[in-house]
């Protein structure tokens, strides 16, 4: 399986590689991004996006044997099976060069003109979880006509205070840190602070189940060293201007259910403390077209479509084969 990159510019610059094109917009002015290919020339298309961390690179191929960020849901005979869909996945805006907000309207757009640039008319279904449910909403609002079905995961049509609440308060870290001259550590401290909402108490149980619940100095290590270990693997490939960019993103989505009249999948996880169920169970409630609601229990909460991907991996196949004439 090979892939196929390409960049997207707004750029108007002859000097840009032959990958490269040309994306002209009122609202994004001198940004690249890239997305990649991958899969069965010809067969339907599916375009993957996942949270703010994720990138083009969704799963490994013969080009790029490294592992993608979903490496156990896309792949050869795997839910989102690359024998079957040729997938497409994008790197995030996190700047629009115009000094504004970057919004998951943005993204959509980008995503539009990665679809231009692929020859791809109208995507079989996008996938999106977290911050890519929230931009395969904006899609779905903007290029109804350009999708058939749409697939949530842990995403809504809008920020939940709470989580703005905690995305605020790490996003002052970051600006503190940089401040002191401690910008890395401060993208770790933040990036630990998201890891406590992204899973739930369950799974921290699990961390420490074998310690010995009465010396508290193990059981503070053991989470610790798990909270310091996620937060400076992320901190060792990410800038202060790109976290803010796509944290701030994040609360300023707002989509109208209403508008997204394209048939629509939503999954919930009861342990999402992000993106509560009753939230999901509005967004279901409101959309404009078809819409379908699966609540799920993970202990892994917000990232259950991660770290528990198995139990959400057997949905996404049978959602992506309708209308395919797949068989079993």
């Amino acid at each position: 399986m090979s892939a196929s990159i390409a960049t997207i510019s707004s750029a108007d610059n002859s000097t840009l590689p032959a990958n490269d094109i040309s994306f002209c917009s009122p609202d994004l002015d001198q940004v690249t991004v890239r997305y990649e290919i991958v899969g069965a020339r010809g067969a339907p298309v599916v375009a993957v996006l996942g949270g703010i961390s994720s990138s083009r690179h969704v799963c490994s191929t013969d080009d790029d044997p490294v592992p993608g960020w979903w490496e156990d849901v896309v792949g050869p005979g795997l839910a989102i099976d690359t024998l079957r869909f040729r997938v497409l996945g994008i790197d995030y805006l996190s700047s629009n060069g115009n000094n504004t907000a970057v919004t998951t309207a943005d993204q959509a757009e980008v995503l539009a003109s990665a679809l231009d640039r692929a020859g791809v008319g109208a995507l079989h279904a996008i996938v999106g979880a977290s911050y890519g449910g929230m931009v395969a909403l904006a899609f779905g609002a903007g290029y109804p006509t350009r999708v058939k079905r749409l697939l949530v995961i842990s995403a809504a049509h809008e920020s939940d205070p709470m989580a703005t609440a905690l995305r605020l308060l790490q996003r002052r870290v970051v600006a503190l840190g940089r401040s002191a001259g401690l910008e890395r550590d401060g993208l770790a401290i933040a990036r630990g602070i998201a890891m406590t909402s992204y899973v739930t108490a369950q799974h921290f149980e699990e961390r420490i189940a074998e310690c010995d619940r009465s010396d508290s100095q193990i059981i503070a290590n053991r989470i610790e060293e798990y909270l310091r270990t996620r937060g400076e693997q992320f901190a060792a490939s990410w800038t202060s201007e790109r976290y803010n960019a796509l944290s701030l993103s994040l609360d300023l989505h707002c989509v109208r259910p209403e508008d997204v009249t394209v048939p629509t999948t939503v999954i919930a996880v009861s342990g999402d403390r992000l993106v509560p169920v009753t939230q999901s169970r509005e967004l279901a409630r409101r959309l404009g077209g078809a819409s379908q609601l699966i609540e799920l229990d993970s202990p892994f909460g917000h990232d259950a479509f991660l770290g528990d991907s198995s139990r959400i991996a057997p949905f996404i196949d049978e959602i992506l084969r309708l209308g395919v004439g797949v068989q079993s």
